[in-house]
């Protein structure tokens, strides 16, 4: 009897058709006949062939079988910033329970924020068939893409839109979510209210950068170049925009943060300070509502967002030839106690 340690140290081959065949005493088609659930064979046969596929520990490659059929091969590509983020993590468990539903199994990358890393997952993953791609771009050039879209592979953009396709893309209101937080801390009192963003060339940063420009438009509080830091940035780098930015003669009394990271970085920068400015955060975090002072936020659902995507992409596998589609899903302000202090 093989162990499994013995096993673990040399490499066995995966039995084939031929192993099964030759083990159930059948020819090859009637193994591909059991496999496949197809009619015509014995049920006795049918029992020694799946008796000797136990044995064997047979399992079929689908991708190939399907290829052969010029058919489906069950799987879709799903190309995230970084799937060890939570939120993203909630868009794949999204993406993975649509696709579950539809019998479709889901590959995943992180591309890092990286151009290159994307391209290459997304070529990666249509090198291998899937049936389509669902992509939170790192980039804004995409016309690699064009190839494989007009050879039927539908591809939908998430969180951010392509930069020079034009395909269906699924976005949060990034700009609204900004607005609304510059307006909720100015019906506190704030006049003097920072923005902490990540990298300008990043499309939601730019975006909610936006949002909070209009917010201190509509508030009548002025825009000021001064109170802004966009990123990206690091726990340090952080630490030090907030001394800087709440320090001195007129010092911001608020600050808008422009995404879950940057928020972590900034609650634990205020950790025990004497002064602490009102906060409001651009995406909801784990245990937000847990600190002290509980965390206000603009949420969004990661899981809603996963969903349009994989929903918006099934139905163009299922023959929906309509337009390309822009979906932008509404967020909403939490408020918990960080963007509730009065001047």
């Amino acid at each position: 009897m093989t162990t499994l340690s013995a096993a673990a140290g040399r490499k066995v081959r995966r039995a084939t058709m031929n192993d099964v065949a030759r083990l159930a005493g059948v020819s090859i088609k009637t193994v591909s006949r059991v496999v496949n659930d197809e009619a015509g064979v014995h049920p006795a046969t049918a029992e020694r062939v799946l008796a000797a596929i136990d044995q064997l520990g047979f399992r079929r490659n689908l991708s190939a079988r399907n290829l052969r059929r010029g058919s489906s091969t069950g799987t879709v590509g799903l190309v995230l910033e970084d799937v060890g983020n939570p939120f993203y993590s909630g868009v794949t468990r999204a993406v993975e329970e649509v696709s579950r539903l539809r019998g479709r199994q889901v590959i995943t990358g992180s591309s890092d924020e990286d151009p290159v890393r994307e391209r290459e997952l997304a070529l990666e993953f249509c090198s291998r068939r899937v049936d389509g791609l669902l992509i939170v771009p790192a980039g804004l050039q995409h016309g690699y893409l064009v190839p494989e879209m007009r050879a039927g592979t539908p591809v939908v953009f998430l969180d951010r839109p392509a930069g020079d396709v034009v395909a269906d893309t699924v976005l949060v209101d990034n700009v609204g979510g900004t607005t609304e937080a510059v307006r909720h801390l100015a019906s506190f009192g704030h006049r003097r209210i920072a923005f902490l963003g990540d990298a300008p060339d990043i499309f939601t940063a730019n975006e909610r950068l936006r949002g909070f420009r209009e917010g201190c438009v509509r508030a009548g509080i002025g825009f000021h170049e001064s109170l802004v830091v966009m990123g990206p940035h690091d726990e340090q780098s952080v630490r030090k925009a907030l001394h800087g930015l709440t320090s001195g003669a007129d010092p911001a009394t608020a600050v808008v943060t422009g995404n879950n990271r940057i928020t972590v970085h900034a609650v634990r920068a205020l950790a025990g300070a004497a002064r602490r400015p009102a906060l409001v955060g651009f995406d909801d975090f784990e245990l937000a509502d847990l600190l002290s002072p509980p965390v206000s936020v603009i949420a969004h659902d990661a899981s809603a967002l996963g969903k349009a995507a994989a929903d918006l992409l099934y139905a163009r596998l299922d023959g929906d030839g309509s337009p390309p589609r822009r979906v932008v899903l509404p967020v909403r302000l939490v408020a918990r106690g960080s963007g509730e202090v009065r001047v």
